[in-house]
């Protein structure tokens, strides 16, 4: 939420000032102190990018980059990516305006390559707040895993038929899972404990992370006579 939000605030204050300067454009007094700003910021804001770009790529395992933010339930894997991606965007836009408000005497174009670097901002906080609304509000566990709960539940023999799993997780390795089910009518009160117990072991022996697993068993509806 801190991210979002200073990207949205960024974003504004980079844009009104953006318009401001192109309505009213001023001379850079000294572009020799803004090339060696950015050039500093570049090398030390690309150095923080590459290290997080590298345990990005070390932590998402087998999946790709989108893939990996799409599905990934951890925002900090992906949270330093965006931010220094975003800022290496801009201070490249920010640089190209100088140089280019210099050389060429067009002064607007300071204000204007501010504007951009404020869509950029604006655009980052957009991409976070969607990829992280879901694990904000509560967002279920990605479809292979909840297919592979209920494909668990199936392949009990105890059980005739699995109505319904539902998911949410409560953190990035913490799923809350409930399972509803149809056990078979021969199925005596004292078994049932064994065999919910059974399922839960088996559950959580391929997917760790489903902390907390609870078992209803829907009531058999007998047919009216």
């Amino acid at each position: 939420m801190v991210a979002i939000l200073l990207f949205a605030v960024g974003s504004g204050v980079s844009i009104f000032q953006g318009v401001h300067h192109i309505i009213e454009p001023s001379p850079i007094e000294n572009p020799l102190v803004n090339y060696i700003v950015l050039g500093l910021a570049i090398v030390f804001e690309g150095a923080s990018w590459l290290f997080a770009l590298t345990e990005f790529a070390r932590t998402k395992g087998k999946w790709g980059y989108v893939e990996a933010i799409q599905r990934g339930k951890d925002p900090t894997l992906f949270m330093v990516v965006f931010e220094d991606s975003a800022a290496m965007l801009g201070l490249m836009v920010a640089l190209i305006g100088v140089f280019l408000a210099e050389h060429t005497g067009l002064l607007w174009l300071d204000g204007f390559a501010s504007v951009i670097i404020g869509l950029i901002l604006g655009g980052t906080a957009i991409w976070l707040a969607y990829e992280t609304k879901g694990l904000l509000i509560g967002e279920a566990a990605n479809t292979p895993v909840v297919a592979g709960i209920r494909e668990i539940a199936v392949d009990t023999p105890e059980i005739d038929e699995v109505n319904e799993v539902l998911t949410m997780h409560m953190g990035p390795d913490f799923i809350l899972v409930t399972i509803s089910v149809t056990f078979s009518p021969h199925i005596q009160a004292v078994d049932l404990e064994r065999i919910i117990a059974a399922l839960d072991e088996r559950i959580k022996a391929r997917y760790p992370q489903a902390r907390k697993i609870f078992v209803e068993a829907e009531s058999i509806r007998v047919p009216r006579q």
